[in-house]
């Protein structure tokens, strides 16, 4: 089977914010940052409850108030700023030809993609996932870096689903 397609950027940051969102690293990192940044809040409020002389609750209730946003607010934030950095990198050159037209070859040993700059080979073995968006398949062969096939381009991305994963089942 070949795909022929182009690669946009919107594909690769789609890529990006899925593996961000599927990451345990990731996902750690989130929780850890949406818990700590409150906790440190309320120690804030406390310390600043001792220095002024005023009682706790005082200073309490409007850093639970800034909490409680943060705690609602700052995924949102986290994987835009995580998109920011993506952007920025593409734009700075430091993505190394990923944007553009590609030509994939699915056969039964394995996947081929050629670009302007480079061609890849895996065998089914080297694939470690499969996942999906609405939009796109990503063949996973490392735990960061993934092939990136846009359902656009294929005439049913059913089928194409069922043969990858007929392939990954069978190595």
């Amino acid at each position: 089977m070949q795909i022929e397609f182009n690669l946009t950027e919107e594909d690769y940051l789609s890529f990006n914010l899925q593996h961000v969102k599927h990451s345990k690293t990731a996902t750690r990192s989130l929780r850890l940052q949406q818990i700590l940044v409150p906790v440190i809040y309320i120690f804030l409020a406390y310390i600043f409850s001792v220095i002024v002389n005023t009682p706790f609750l005082f200073f309490l209730i409007p850093f639970l108030l800034i909490s409680m946003v943060w705690i609602i607010f700052y995924p949102k934030f986290f994987y835009s700023s995580v998109m920011r950095n993506v952007k920025k990198m593409l734009r700075e050159g430091k993505a190394g030809g990923i944007i553009g037209k590609y030509t994939m070859t699915l056969s039964d040993e394995g996947i081929i993609q050629t670009s302007s700059t480079e061609e890849k080979k895996a065998s089914w073995p080297a694939i470690l996932s499969l996942q999906e968006d609405e939009e796109r398949f990503y063949l996973y062969n490392s735990a960061m870096s993934a092939y990136i096939i846009p359902k656009r381009a294929l005439k049913n991305s059913n089928e194409t689903r069922e043969w990858i994963q007929g392939r990954l089942n069978n190595r």
